[in-house]
């Protein structure tokens, strides 16, 4: 995997943010276990309710065109180390606990996470086996 190459796609995804109401732009790049990515950025809505993060926006196009399992993550946004959301790192999490998660102010500034330091003990989709039973 090329770091950079995703970083890269993921500031390219950050300027096409639908952000007028906090002005604030965010882009992301997922990797996919195949090799393929995904990217997505933040779009909002009036009703705030309904706005989408970029993190999700990326897993979620990945999603529906049949892929499951992230392999790495790129984000960036407009104030330096942008990190996701506690609700991005849940659907992180679905769809991998052992993915590697990029956070970069640019190209060649960025910090690299597994998955389990940003959210330790997490809640899964093996939590839930013993009530399929």
């Amino acid at each position: 995997m090329d770091k950079k190459e995703l970083i890269k796609k993921a500031f390219e995804a950050k300027e096409n943010a639908y952000v007028p109401y906090s002005n604030f732009h965010v882009g992301a790049a997922v990797l996919m276990e195949d090799g393929s990515i995904y990217t997505g950025c933040n779009i909002e809505s009036a009703s705030y309710t309904p706005t989408n993060c970029a993190e999700r926006t990326a897993i979620f196009k990945a999603v529906s065109e049949g892929k499951r399992k992230i392999k790495a993550i790129a984000i960036v946004g407009d104030s330096g180390y942008t990190y996701p959301c506690g609700v991005c790192r849940q659907v992180i999490r679905e769809f991998n606990s052992d993915a590697i998660v990029i956070i970069a102010k640019s190209e060649d500034e960025y910090k690299e996470y597994t998955f389990k330091e940003l959210l330790p003990y997490s809640f899964g989709p093996e939590d839930l086996e013993n009530t399929r039973k």
